[in-house]
């Protein structure tokens, strides 16, 4: 089988520098976007612990919730058993629902801007992060 080599030929060097320069170009654009990846993924790291840490506040304000309704439904069923007439029926249930609604609206309020926090302390250093990390980049 024949075998082909090829000629030895040397490039010029002004066309050496220019491939050199071009290297070196790349490494660095492979270096600067190795770092943007570096701290976008620092970013998400620590955006995903603080939306852990929120969900597992906000469960707990739920539980909170729950509890306290439930003790209000006992409550109420207590003070329907010493109840004397169809009139103290009547009262109690008013104010239960009353005391009731009360309570809902609050909680409700109090989850809602607890999710909202929550939402703005998730996403607001995503987006603040992987900008300034992309930037850096570029």
């Amino acid at each position: 089988m024949p075998k082909f080599e090829l000629p030895n030929v040397e490039l010029p060097a002004e066309l050496r520098a220019i491939a050199e320069q071009g290297v070196a170009q790349a490494k660095a654009a492979y270096e600067r976007a190795k770092e943007a990846a570096e701290q976008a993924t620092g970013v998400f790291e620590h955006s995903y612990a603080a939306a852990s840490e929120g969900a597992a506040e906000y469960n707990r304000q739920v539980i909170d919730a729950a509890r306290a309704n439930v003790n209000a439904g006992f409550d109420y069923a207590m003070a329907l058993l010493a109840v004397k007439s169809p009139t103290d029926v009547m009262e109690v249930s008013t104010a239960h629902a009353r005391e009731q609604f009360q309570a809902l609206t609050e909680q409700a309020k109090a989850l809602g801007a607890l999710a909202q926090k929550l939402a703005v302390e998730t996403a607001e250093p995503i987006q603040t992060g992987v900008t300034k990390a992309f930037q850096n980049a570029a």
